[in-house]
């Protein structure tokens, strides 16, 4: 990459950039404008920085760019010039700058290996792109290695190595069988992020020949594989079934049993080690232990939480993943893998580093001749980047000199530019972990005006509605934008009127008065340009006869009225809604122009109806409803809401007041209760009807109270007991005159919102309020207790003034006055604000604690003096946290608590303290900006208190006449522990108690033996401790002396193992108890909420079959015994093995079972003839003729060819085994099905006896050899070859 430059120069240029920043030129995305603009290159796609590619096919390197004129192209490889006319296998795509290189035809991938980085070129400036670092990728093949069966005892850890060949890039590794199905992983059994296959300990199950690792190769869709490895347990079970085969009855024999052990880690190795992730990456930490029982991991992080939402656990939490890592990321973090026999831990101490990452990346800068401005390229990464700045891709220190250029570190600043200062930048942020490359063009341009708006666009806009004329443009310089209306009309100023940055003209309510034509000018020194627009004013669409609630009677008619009232101009649709969804499908709903009639109405009918009306500018809606109701069998009353009033009449206009009357309709059945008065104000909010007066329903009359400058028109609802009617008819329209204001503004305040500023905010009036036209607000403000003059300002449309530069949080005299057209409204009243608030400058001193007792504190404080306040003062605020306790000596994580105290108060209670600690506090004052500094911490100790109950009592060991009772501390001391005070006495079969016996305990005591007790008796215990203070809460237990010397037995389920296939399973235990225990198994799904499933086990025995299970699915299994209060042994989990589509035979016509039938018949037959020799012949044989005439079976294996049994072999034997499978193949018969089977003798047993039938051989799993499978041979097709090949 190009070298890397550091710059400098004066502070006074600095100075200088802060106090010239100009905005640069916002080019609109218009695509004709784009295409007429000169624009040096910008690079829009190239390849990534690092490029893997497939070294069989053809090398595609992108570099495409943009600008104008369209840029040329060419390409660095390696850093120097890459002249691709030299190479026939190179091409350049035309009009771009991508390279093709031609592998397919000859090429080879390895021979373009190397660096390429793209420059495009113009008039303007080159642009470059990232180096793109080219390597094709390979997928090497394993290497031969001779892999020696691996042996190992019941319950040890074994590490199986993949180590697969380097590739790239590197491969994805998973382990399968020579079926091609995945090794099922656990917590037992996983893989490690290296690839190789962890066993925490294994189990017999775990035997068998075909653990296949294999490397899958993304880039070439290849997949290769490893030589088979074999793995044979030795079951301490078999082993001593094979011994106890060879051993008399008194002989003592027996091989260890599988001995449990605590964790020991298998990766990673040691105490501590260290990894480094970059930001942004993904963190993987991996923990993988060995033990029995299997050790459960867990993972924390060191003085810290692990971070929430991207901290995943995966492999059964054996790897911790924290995606999308920072610096904040970086600590020590402990993975602890445990078990029931201890624990072990390690610590990665993890840094993370950063490749640079933006901050500000460089902008394009559009700018006219004689502009200002900058280019800003900031980054950050750790270690800290550098920066250094190329043009038009040579280094700035030796590119050709811009007057109007000078560097500044990470800055560029651009002074007075001139066209020919147009040039492509580059900025390239670099530490060791990466670098970021950024290219940024300056443009000078000087352009005469354009406006982008169509001429004599037509703007169409309803009514009393904001209307917006646009006139974009571009020019450079910015050009200046005026707006005329008409041909010879004056330019447009003044609040009637919006002006926006983009040339938009905005008229906030038009009227019909602003329809016409507009003219928008724009002008620089280059030029000047116009452009007309037509602004059209159209009526509102009304409904002017809206649908009225209606209420009929089943299998009747009814009809919605909708009329409305529109622009001329504007088409309205009129759409019937029912319940705000489409009409039902039904030839009963006619719509007609102006109504909807629903004929032979049904209870399904009844809802609310909604008729819409659109046009393109505008939309409005009313709706009514329907209520069916069932056709009285009588005539009957009908009560309903009134008829609405009619024929409303104004009579004594005054100035002030008029008199409305009206005639009242219909009751219908229910009288009248009163008549509700609205108004509409036409002037200033028409279509809004709002409550005038309310009279008695007797009155047909009412003399209503008028606002000046409103223009008024009326309506009466009259309401009786069912509700309320429609509205009248409006009445017809009065306008009163102008007068000034009556009132003034509401709700004034003055507070300020920065600690130099005032903001005076009020209540605007309301139209009707106004009184007149052209309503305005006086605001008048002085610093209060200062002779001041007042200071005021006229503002409109607005309800907010800010006065800047006053004295920080000093009170003001506020008055807001409103006045219009006509006049001031009544002298406003004053209010007292005050200028913003500033943080408090002074903390509270003299801070004194005087400990009350061993859990509340007082604390006191001077107050800080109200100048240095600074704002309203809200209270104090005391900090205080606990240091320590001085009991333990440990630190823990400090919470720091809060107490705030209103007002000005100087001392306070600090309740809910823990004794015998030590604690810091502080205290700081509060306004209303904020805290102000703390107090120097003050350091106070609370008192030793009364302990809090012994953690724990357990009674154990009864006997006759003694219990040991077992404790634990308290979990809070909170002191110096004394002593404990044992209280008991006996209770007898009535729940008397009888005499109180207490024992004092020296306080590092944690059990004791009481002796010299009644037996058979029940016994209640009251336990407490003490410290120096007094006696903590007690823990009171009960507990039995035994009848007899019998020592009980506790009962106690234990090593629950089982054995899957696809759909049974069988389950063994181990117990410990009083003998005919009535046992029974419980299971279920794994996961699952639903209810154990109980079998009951027949008689005592310690196994059990369960059957009818599911394929593929995990089971929970525990076992318990009757009557034995509920006791249970804990949960197991299994999982039965995969359904696999297999031919069902018959057990009798199968080769392997008629070969063993053919074995025993043979054994049977030779017994009987022995035998039948020895009864007949009688007397002693020597034992030297024994040893000539018969070779000892145990000693001497038995061939075929001589008449003695060998091994039986059967095809069937070499088929992999299912999952959990528990077939016969490996010479093993299930004890449940025979517990003295020939099947124990046929293998196992290589060694030989000594004199006194000690076993002196060695254990083996060795067969006779059998042929030779696909494995075994290089020569044989391998199924990952085939796959290759179709791959």
């Amino acid at each position: 990459m190009t070298k890397k430059m550091s710059m400098s120069t004066s502070k006074t240029s600095l100075v200088l950039f802060l106090c010239q920043i100009i905005s640069a030129l916002d080019v609109p995305l218009d695509s004709k404008l784009l295409e007429e603009l000169s624009q040096p290159p910008t690079i829009t796609q190239q390849s990534p920085k690092d490029y893997i590619v497939d070294p069989r096919e053809n090398i595609v390197i992108q570099c495409e760019a943009k600008g104008k004129p369209p840029p040329s192209f060419s390409w660095t490889r390696n850093g120097t010039h890459f002249d691709i006319d030299k190479d026939a296998q190179v091409t350049m795509k035309p009009n771009s700058g991508t390279l093709v290189i031609n592998i397919m035809n000859g090429g080879k991938a390895e021979a373009y290996e190397g660096v390429y980085q793209c420059t495009a070129r113009n008039e303007r400036g080159a642009a470059v792109s990232n180096n793109i670092v080219i390597r094709p990728s390979r997928s090497p093949l394993w290497t031969k290695e001779k892999l020696e069966p691996n042996h190992v005892r019941e319950g040890d850890s074994l590490v199986l190595h993949c180590r697969p060949p380097v590739g790239l890039p590197p491969p994805i590794i998973f382990w399968m069988d020579n079926a091609f199905q995945r090794l099922p992983q656990s917590e037992r059994v996983s893989q490690g992020l290296n690839g190789d296959l962890y066993f925490s300990n294994v189990q017999p199950e775990d035997t068998r020949e075909d653990y296949i690792c294999y490397a899958r190769f993304n880039h070439t869709q290849t997949i290769q594989q490893k030589q088979p490895i074999s793995v044979k347990v030795f079951s301490m079970d078999s082993l001593n079934d094979t011994i106890a085969a060879n051993l008399s009855d008194t002989d003592i024999y027996g091989a260890k049993p599988v001995t449990e052990r605590q964790p020991v880690l298998l990766t990673p190795t040691g105490s501590a080690s260290t990894k480094v992730e970059l930001r942004g990456n993904v963190l993987l930490l991996e923990c993988i232990a060995a033990g029995l029982p299997t050790p459960v991991i867990r993972w924390i992080k060191e003085g810290g939480e692990l971070p929430a939402n991207r901290t995943f656990f995966e492999n059964f939490k054996k790897t911790l993943k924290i995606i999308d890592v920072s610096e904040a990321d970086s600590g020590n973090y402990k993975c602890i893998a445990r078990n029931a026999l201890g624990s072990v831990h390690h610590v990665i101490s993890v840094t993370v580093k950063a490749a640079p990452y933006w901050i500000t990346a460089p902008r394009n800068l559009v700018l006219s001749p004689g502009e200002d401005g900058t280019l800003i390229c900031r980054a950050n990464g750790s270690p800290k980047p550098s920066i250094s700045w190329l043009a038009n891709g040579v280094p700035i220190a030796i590119a050709p000199e811009d007057p109007s250029r000078k560097v500044d570190g990470d800055t560029i600043i651009f002074s007075h530019v001139q066209e020919r200062s147009s040039a492509v930048y580059q900025c390239n942020a670099s530490n060791e972990y990466g670098y970021l490359l950024a290219n940024a063009f300056v443009n000078v341009l000087a352009e005469p005006p354009r406006i982008l708006t169509p001429a004599n666009k037509l703007y169409q806009v309803i009514a009393d509605s904001p209307a917006l004329l646009d006139c974009a443009y571009f020019g450079s310089p910015k050009p200046e934008i005026e707006w005329f209306k008409g041909v010879k009309g004056s330019i447009l100023r003044g609040n009637e009127y919006v002006f926006h940055d983009n040339g938009t003209l905005e008229i906030p309510v038009a009227q019909k008065s602003n329809a016409g034509t507009y003219t928008c000018v724009a002008r620089n020194e280059l030029g000047k340009i116009q452009n007309e627009v037509q602004l059209e004013i159209k009526d509102p669409t009304m409904i002017i006869k809206q649908p009225e609630y209606k209420v009929i009677q089943r299998y009747g008619q009814v009809s919605f009225e909708c009329i409305i009232k529109h622009d001329s101009t504007l088409l309205p649709t009129v759409t019937w809604l029912k319940d705000n969804d489409e009409l039902p499908d039904d030839e009963r709903f006619l719509v007609g122009k102006d109504n909807l009639t629903i004929m032979n109405v049904t209870d399904k009918d009844d809802g609310t109806y909604t008729c819409i009306v659109n046009t393109t500018l505008d939309s409005v809606s009313a709706s009514a409803v329907l209520t069916v109701v069932a056709a009285p069998p009588t005539p009957a009353i009908i009560y309903a809401r009134p008829n609405p009033p009619f024929d409303l009449e104004l009579t004594g206009q005054l100035e002030r007041s008029i008199d409305l009357s009206w005639i009242p309709g219909d009751e219908n059945n229910s009288p009248i209760t009163s008549f509700v008065v609205e108004f509409e104000d036409a002037l200033h909010e028409p279509g809004v009807w709002r409550y005038q007066t309310e009279v008695p329903g007797t009155q047909t009359m009412a003399q209503l109270k008028l606002s000046p400058y409103v223009n008024y028109s009326f309506r009466v609802i009259a309401v009786n007991r069912i509700g309320r009617s429609q509205p009248s008819e409006p009445s017809e329209q009065y306008l009163t005159k102008s007068a000034s204001p009556d009132e003034n503004p509401a709700n004034v305040q003055g507070i300020g919102s920065e600690p130099d500023n005032l903001v005076i905010t009020w209540e605007p009036l309301k139209g009707f309020q106004s009184n007149g036209p052209g309503l305005q607000y006086k605001v008048s403000w002085r610093q209060k207790d200062v002779d001041d003059e007042w200071t005021s300002v006229i503002v409109a449309n607005v309800s907010k003034y800010i006065v800047s530069g006053t004295p920080t949080f000093v009170p003001y005299e506020v008055k807001v006055q409103a006045l219009n057209d006509l006049g001031y409204a009544p002298e406003p009243s004053e209010v007292i604000g005050h200028s913003g608030e500033d943080l408090p400058m002074v903390a509270p001193g003299n801070v004194q604690v005087h400990v009350i007792n061993s859990t509340l504190a007082k604390v006191h404080w001077d107050p800080v003096p109200l100048k240095s306040v600074r704002g309203h003062l809200q209270g104090y605020k005391v900090y205080y946290w606990k240091v320590q306790s001085l009991s333990r000596r440990s630190r823990r994580h400090i919470e720091k608590k809060i107490l705030t105290f209103r007002g000005n108060k100087t001392f306070g209670m600090l309740p809910g303290l823990e004794p015998y600690s030590s604690y810091k506090l502080n205290v700081r004052v509060v306004n209303g900006k904020g805290e102000g500094p703390a107090s120097p911490d003050k350091v106070f100790k609370t008192p030793e208190g009364v302990p809090s109950s012994p953690s724990f009592l357990k009674i154990t060991n009864p006997t006759l006449d003694s219990l040991t009772l077992e404790w634990g501390s308290p979990t809070h001391p909170n002191g110096v522990l004394t002593s404990y005070t044992l209280k008991f006495q006996p209770i007898n079969n009535t729940h008397e108690l009888g005499p109180l016996v207490e024992i004092r305990i020296p306080a590092n005591e944690s059990s004791l033996i009481l002796k010299n007790l009644n037996y058979s008796t029940r016994y209640k215990f009251y336990f407490n401790a003490q410290t120096s203070v007094g006696s903590g809460s007690q823990i009171t237990e009960e507990a039995v002396t035994i009848m007899d010397e019998v020592q009980p037995l506790y009962p106690r389920i234990r090593n629950v193992t089982t054995a899957a296939a696809e759909t049974y399973a069988n389950i063994s235990w181990e117990y410990e108890g009083p003998d005919h225990a009535n046992f029974y198994v419980e299971y279920g799904v794994a996961g699952s909420k639903e209810d154990w499933k109980k079998e009951i086990v027949n008689g005592s025995r310690s196994f059990f079959v369960l059957k009818g299970l599911t394929p593929g699915t995990a089971y929970k299994v525990r076992v318990g015994a009757e009557g034995l209060s509920g006791f249970r042994s804990s949960e197991d989990v299994f999982e039965t093995g995969p359904a696999m589509a297999s031919r069902q035979v018959d057990i009798a016509t199968q080769g392997w079972f008629i070969g063993l039938m053919c074995a025993v018949a043979l054994l049977i037959l030779i017994l009987l003839i022995v035998c039948f020799i020895r009864r007949n012949k009688g007397g002693k044989y020597p034992v030297k003729e024994k040893e000539d005439a018969h070779a000892d079976p145990e000693i001497q294996p038995m061939k075929e060819d001589d008449g003695t049994f060998g091994e039986y072999s059967d095809a069937e034997d070499h088929k992999p085994l299912k999952k959990g499978s528990r077939t016969p193949s490996d010479r093993t018969v299930k004890k449940e099905d025979s517990d003295d089977s020939l099947v124990d003798y046929g293998e196992g047993v290589n060694g030989q006896f000594n004199e006194d039938g000690s076993f002196i051989g060695q254990y083996s799993g060795k067969k006779e050899k059998e042929p030779a499978e696909g494995n075994e041979s290089s020569e044989a097709p391998s199924p990952v070859n085939a796959m290759n090949s179709f791959v």
